[in-house]
């Protein structure tokens, strides 16, 4: 077990001044955001909110904030101790190798910033968000057929952007030439500076009106308060003495190597929860590989806790010394330098899936959420018939699964403050048009409460150019849990210009598209939860009316029987006799009609070979 951390203790602060600081505190990492968008011009960002703020104390635990902090890691592998920090300096950084996977991947840039106060530091402030592009071997810098980080994009050490307030502008200016879009890279990077600013604003307002004094003690009082929340719930949640596994699959790593197994291990002695990833498969040579951030998984399993049984406590760094981790090594989730991971997403939702999925294991009578069905990017790029250049990166979303007394939300982010890009916004500012965004029938897993349908968004290409995209759950099932039936898996069709049309893997790199030819791009729904019978008649016909679930998956998924669109009350009753007198017992995981390892690997490596005949 960890040493007790120093902020553990009495602490001389009131209350109300604490819930004051507290409250300031979570506003500013909101407020961080919405610099943000409002200052960046990537859609990335603009739009979709790929970003997020952390707001951490003198000694670079995160108070406020959501993917935990990696200060001292970043600190480390800088030229620079902390006693070089001066106010008015700006650290920035995009390799993921060199902050222990604080960011995941080359496009994400972290900005972090050192708070002083009368020549004091207090804190610190960072912001990360996704750039459109950092160079590399693909437009949008997410390849598939790469093998190292070396074919993702320029990376930038922990490095000093500003100094005493001032930019390096050689440096940025470097660093933007090294990308596609450098306009846009160097908007956003100042973007993402800007909300570090707005955290030390709020800071300086804290410090002025508490004191300096009180202000350092309140961010050890709220750790320590989100510490005892941690330790009441697994106290209650989670029982000693024994030991829960789950394992799920990352469908191929785009390279026909697949499919891929996550294995989690839980169990907790005393007051320390073990999560051990022994088990899982080794790293990949394709850009799967997702560098699992020690404390970011801790705070992804607090976050869990918290959100699931007490969502008044802070997300903060409080509770990290009661969880240990084990990371094997040279996994695909501690690939080691330097492993591609570019297209880390699809592992980084798994390992979501498997957490909640051991936990509702190892919490007697609480039922999970299902599994989630997928998140993937697509970029299309090329060179309009005006002799400019274009490049849209985009991130689409699947069947949220569904949850303890409700159903699954449709075409949604995990992320929930993630946003899709609007058609408007994309047909005015690149060559193409969307014909279709829709929800797809029957995708979400059946059951007392639905899982959320995946989507379909057609696009037509008006400029000759290539699509790149990463997506999962082609040949695995997004699985149901409690008697909930699994989701329906991705699907990816090219139509081309002559009405051929081409069936697509979940990840490919720089396929050629013409003038007119079209992408339909269908994702994954998310799993049911609970039995499909016990399902309100009513709300199974409403939801036919509205195209979400056909008749016919009404009668045979739900037992719901429809004359002319309302339900038949004694058809119905009868129906659900039949099903239920013939159905076996259910699952608790419905992972759908998989075949054997041996079987799925060979068809994920032919469906490679087919690919790369085609295109090669």
């Amino acid at each position: 077990m960890s040493e007790t951390p120093d902020f553990v203790g009495e602490h001389d602060v009131d209350r109300t001044t604490l819930d004051i600081i507290e409250s300031t505190l979570s506003n500013t990492r909101y407020e961080m955001d919405r610099v943000v968008e409002t200052t960046a011009i990537s859609p990335v960002i603009r739009e979709q909110s790929d970003q997020f703020p952390l707001i951490a104390d003198a000694k670079g635990r995160m108070v406020i904030g959501q993917f935990g902090s990696a200060i001292d890691t970043i600190l480390a592998n800088s030229a620079f101790e902390r006693e070089d920090l001066a106010d008015g300096d700006v650290i920035a950084t995009n390799d993921p190798y060199m902050c222990a996977g604080a960011v995941s991947h080359t496009p994400d840039m972290l900005l972090l910033r050192p708070i002083f106060y009368e020549g004091d530091l207090v804190g610190f402030s960072s912001q990360w968000g996704n750039l459109m592009d950092v160079g590399g071997k693909t437009p949008g810098s997410m390849p598939v057929q790469a093998r190292t980080i070396f074919e993702e994009g320029v990376r930038l050490p922990p490095v000093k952007l500003y100094k005493g307030g001032e930019i390096d502008d050689e440096l940025l200016e470097s660093f933007a030439h090294n990308t596609r879009l450098p306009e846009h890279a160097e908007a956003d990077i100042k973007a993402l500076a800007a909300g570090t600013k707005a955290a030390e604003t709020r800071i300086h307002e804290l410090c002025d009106r508490f004191g300096k004094e009180t202000y350092v003690e309140a961010c050890d009082a709220i750790l320590d308060r989100t510490r005892d929340g941690m330790i009441n719930l697994i106290h209650e949640f989670v029982p000693e003495g024994e030991r829960y596994t789950f394992e799920d699959y990352v469908d191929d790593d785009g390279m026909g190597n697949g499919p891929i197994k996550l294995h989690l291990e839980i169990y907790r002695e005393g007051e320390t929860v073990y999560l051990d990833w022994t088990g899982t498969d080794e790293q990949v040579p394709g850009t799967v590989n997702f560098l699992l951030n020690e404390k970011m998984f801790k705070m992804f399993t607090g976050v869990f806790l918290i959100m699931a049984f007490d969502p008044l406590l802070t997300f903060n760094d409080g509770y990290y010394d009661l969880f240990e981790v084990t990371l094997p090594e040279g996994s695909v989730v501690q690939p080691e330098f330097p492993a591609a991971l570019g297209n880390r997403l699809p592992l980084m939702a798994r390992q979501f899936d498997v957490l909640q999925a051991t936990f509702s294991k190892l919490i007697e009578g609480f039922s999970v959420a299902g599994s989630y069905g997928t998140s993937p990017n697509l970029v299309y790029a090329g060179t309009d018939s005006e002799g400019n250049d274009f490049q849209m990166l985009e991130i689409l979303y699947g069947g949220i699964p569904a949850r303890p007394g409700g159903d699954g939300l449709d075409g949604h982010s995990w992320w929930p403050m993630f946003r899709t890009v609007p058609a408007e916004y994309q047909e005015a500012y690149y060559p193409l048009s969307i014909d279709e965004y829709s929800t797809r029938t029957d995708t979400g897993g059946p059951g007392e409460f639905r899982g959320g349908h995946g989507i379909t968004k057609v696009y037509t290409f008006e400029e000759p150019g290539a699509i790149t995209f990463q997506d999962d759950r082609a040949h695995t099932y997004p699985w149901g849990v409690d008697g909930g039936s699994h989701a329906e898996t991705s699907e990816k069709t090219l139509v081309r210009t002559d009405g051929t049309e081409e069936e697509l893997p979940s990840k490919v790199e720089n396929v050629a598209v013409a003038a007119g030819d079209k992408l339909v791009f269908s994702t994954a729904g998310g799993g049911g939860l609970g039995d499909p019978l016990e399902r309100d008649p009513t709300v199974v016909a409403r939801e036919v009316r509205r195209g979400l679930i056909s008749e016919s998956a009404a009668r045979t998924e739900y037992g719901v029987v429809l004359d002319e669109g309302s339900v038949d009350d004694v058809a119905t009753e009868d129906r659900r006799g039949e099903l239920d007198g013939t159905r076996d017992e259910p699952p608790a995981f419905d992972y759908g009609p998989l075949p054997d390892d041996e079987t799925l690997e060979a068809r994920i490596a032919a469906e490679r070979r087919e690919f790369a005949e085609r295109h090669d």
